[in-house]
């Protein structure tokens, strides 16, 4: 084997995703490719009605519909003792009481409370039979007050659940309250914002869908699924809502197409397929339509915030104080407490030396599909908050949108850098960033180019945003101390073959990061062997030890690690076979570049003899090592990881219409040690995009009723090529490496999808500086732009 075969694939390189070749060829397995011998299908009959009371229902007509096999109610679920879909994190309250936490049940009980409640479950022999059961049937809702507008939840009127009579979740605080207050009272200026965080839906490639299956034998039942974290599943579903236990489930996640954070809840469609698989004997299969998806996945986002900073004579931070509603929606999702508050107000320190912060969240009930986790979660809540008003303070002390960062960054001989908000950041280099993307995108040239647009009729604007981000989210003790109700390590297998090849079983899961290839380039570079000898084996409970999945940027991180600890194990155990094959002490046996040595000799012996050797053991310490070479290792970080980094975006926007064109997006991103730059530029590019939909084009909008006006693509826009500019992108030139994993890597997956917003947000308002415009919410579409301007045009005529 040639070492330069090897470094081709190892850590560093660009090395094409060799999963592609299936996707692309159109060879992918995804769950609704899917189809079980006998398979059934079930349809769902929801609620029209936001808010109301089950008066009138009726199956008997659908249940003696062509093809129907069963039809099923809430009745029959709390017949059979399930439980409700569970969530994951609990929060205490600031009084020290814990959140209030309403059942969840699978099929709407009594009540319907949003668009798109499951009520009833109709299984025929085809998906068109079931759907024309689902007509037959006669539900009738009293119509109760909608609760839609959290603003005014606390005094609608009307309740989402009896637990809550004003709607609240919790009512959490976090920080040195008197600290801020002191930092506010010293304050030479004091800049406010008020804004709102717009309400997103994931729209994953691939909807959502699901496989339920048992086996009568072993009376043990199997859920196909698209979940970005099979094993949690398993255990969620498992013991709270079908009470069996693990070793009579298997949660199987193929290939998944997309995810953004909505595919890792436990679902109440996944529960109702196994358990209805065993009562109908068939195979269970549901596939959501699109319009379905939108009136049924997790939504994201959707705060409202009040935001003060406190600043010095020379525009240093003092203090921050942040007062945040926040939507969870009608029930509560798998990790919806956590998003606002220990995802949210543990990274308002952002890149800064701010000394003293202090934030309220008001988590809410409402007649809304739930809200959770999406892409960044918290985290682009934050830097948003933290980006915009410090553009806004700039703007007032009359200071260069880059110089007031400056004098408030971190700087590198502050770390390790202890935050007011409880975080420790290890490593960073905040100025090199910000002069990296200044020098992309040629800051210094920009007011020439302004000039120019003008002279065009157009307003051009340069908006700035810093971000940081916490990843890995764990250790598990800090978080369950947090409220978290599960650990959030990560686990993996190493099984070397007889023949050398290697296959890696992770905890992991891959729906489009590319873990096929980095993961087989990591343990590429730690055995020296070719990267098309290792098989990465994801997505089912049955043949990995266990996993936390994939989300949180933590795939590298901490199913990275868990790798390589197997594999160190691994090497420990080989360097002892390959002393005994060698004649020599374990102390003087090196591995290097595939090959076992004896140091200060010629002796060696290849990786794959060595392998061979552990199952073929005739010449083999046998009293002293069991044969095979497997080894499994759990990995618990220390700290999260802390990736950051500068981006800058420029646009244009016409004054007559309204409309932004996005003339040029930078991003300069320290994501610590790279393991293939091509991976991750692919991740940052998408997450630009995602962030820069939101930003002036994607919104979920609820009427007052609680309907859906923008249920479709219809009326819910998502940015196309022609919207977006060719981004510039710098992953690796700027590196300092974690220093609590074995790999000094960070995360990239959200890390485009929050810094970008606010640098757009912040380059529109730039461009209508001279409208004296101070700020607008997202998305920033041409209508929202153009009344901007035209409300600011008479006044300038006035002057």
């Amino acid at each position: 084997m040639a070492k330069d075969e090897v470094s081709a694939s190892a850590v560093g390189a660009p090395m094409k995703r060799r999963e592609d070749v299936r996707f692309l060829t159109g060879k992918g397995s995804y769950t609704d490719d899917m189809n079980r011998p006998g398979q059934s299908y079930v349809v769902f009959l929801r609620s029209s009605v936001a808010h109301g009371v089950i008066r009138t229902l009726d199956v008997e007509a659908a249940k003696a519909s062509e093809g129907v096999l069963a039809v099923y109610t809430h009745r029959d679920i709390e017949a059979d003792g399930l439980g409700g879909v569970p969530c994951g994190w609990e929060i205490t309250q600031s009084d020290g009481s814990k959140m209030v936490e309403p059942a969840h049940p699978i099929l709407a009980s009594g009540k319907v409370r949003h668009v798109g409640d499951p009520v009833v479950a109709v299984i025929a022999e085809t998906k068109a039979q079931a759907r024309d059961a689902a007509e037959k049937i006669t539900l009738e809702i009293d119509a109760l007050p909608a609760v839609v507008d959290m603003r005014s939840a606390e005094t609608a009127g009307a309740a989402v659940h009896d637990e809550a009579p004003n709607n609240v979740c919790y009512d959490w605080d976090f920080g040195d309250k008197e600290k801020t207050e002191a930092g506010f009272a010293q304050a030479a200026h004091v800049t406010t914002l008020e804004f709102t965080n717009n309400r997103l839906i994931a729209n994953a490639m691939e909807p959502r869908a699901c496989i339920g299956e048992h086996d009568a034998a072993g009376d043990r039942y199997t859920l196909i699924t698209t979940s970005q974290n099979p094993h949690v599943i398993r255990l969620l579903m498992g013991a709270f809502v079908l009470n069996i236990p693990e070793h009579r489930l298997r949660v199987l996640a193929p290939d998944v197409g997309g995810g953004f954070g909505s595919k890792i809840y436990h679902y109440a469609e996944e529960a109702l397929v196994t358990w209805a698989s065993k009562k109908v004997g068939r195979p269970v299969k549901w596939t959501a339509d699109r319009s379905e998806s939108f009136i049924s996945d997790a939504h994201g986002r959707d705060h409202v915030t009040k935001a003060e900073l406190a600043m010095d004579a020379e525009g240093k931070f003092l203090a921050l104080r942040a007062d945040t509603m926040a939507n969870m929606g009608s029930y509560l999702s798998t990790f919806a407490p956590c998003v606002p508050t220990w995802l949210h107000a543990t990274l308002l320190a952002g890149q800064y030396t701010t000394p003293a912060i202090h934030c309220r969240v008001r988590a809410m009930f409402t007649n809304t599909v739930p809200v959770d986790a999406y892409r960044g979660a918290g985290r682009p809540e934050a830097t948003y908050l933290l980006e915009r008003i410090i553009n806004k303070a700039a703007a007032e002390l009359g200071l260069d949108q880059a110089e007031i960062r400056r004098r408030n960054f971190i700087r590198p001989d502050q770390f390790p850098y202890e935050t007011p908000v409880a975080l420790t950041y290890d490593t960073g280099d905040y100025l090199a960033t910000l002069a990296r993307v200044m020098t992309m995108a040629d800051y210094a040239g920009f007011e020439a180019r302004r000039q120019e647009a003008a002279g065009r009729g157009k307003l051009r604007g340069l908006g700035l945003s810093c971000y940081i981000e916490a990843c890995g989210i764990a250790p598990s003790s800090l978080v369950g101390a947090l409220g978290a109700r599960a650990g959030l390590y990560e686990a993996a297998t190493v099984r070397v073959n007889p023949t050398g090849s290697v296959s890696v079983f992770t905890g992991s899961h891959s729906h489009g990061q590319g873990h096929e290839t980095t993961f087989a380039q990591v343990v590429a570079d730690q055995l020296g062997i070719p990267a098309d000898s290792i098989e990465i084996v994801h997505g089912d409970t049955d043949r990995i030890a266990f996993g936390m999945g994939t989300y949180g940027s933590r795939s590298l991180a901490v199913g990275g690690s868990a790798i390589v600890g197997a594999i160190e194990k691994i090497v420990a155990k080989a360097k002892r076979i390959a002393a005994h094959l060698m004649e020599a002490s374990v102390d003087d046996i090196v591995f290097e570049d595939g090959q076992f040595k004896v140091a200060g000799t010629d002796k060696a012996k290849a990786f794959a003899e060595v392998s061979l050797a552990a199952y073929v053991p005739h010449q083999y310490p046998i009293e002293e090592l069991e044969p095979g070479l497997e080894e499994t290792s759990f990995y618990d970080p220390k700290n999260f990881t802390y990736p950051a980094g500068s981006y800058l975006c420029e646009v244009e926007v016409d004054p007559d219409t309204g409309v932004i064109d996005i003339v040029g997006m930078w991003a300069a991103d320290d994501f610590g040690k790279v393991i293939n730059p091509m991976i991750v530029e692919g991740q940052v590019h998408g997450g630009l995009a995602q962030g820069l939909g939101q930003a002036f084009i994607e919104q979920c909008v609820y009427d007052a009723n609680g309907q859906l006006p923008s249920g479709s693509y219809m009326d819910y826009a998502m940015p196309r090529a022609d919207d977006l500019p060719s981004f510039a992108v710098e992953t690796d030139l700027v590196g300092t490496p974690c220093t609590h994993n074995p790999l000094g890597v960070k995360g990239c997956g959200e890390a485009g999808a929050i810094g970008s917003p606010p640098a757009l947000v912040n380059a529109v308002v730039d461009a209508l500086k001279p409208y004296g415009v101070q700020h607008m919410d997202m998305p920033l579409t041409p209508q929202k732009v153009w009344t901007a301007i035209d409300a600011a045009t008479p006044k300038m005529a006035a002057e």
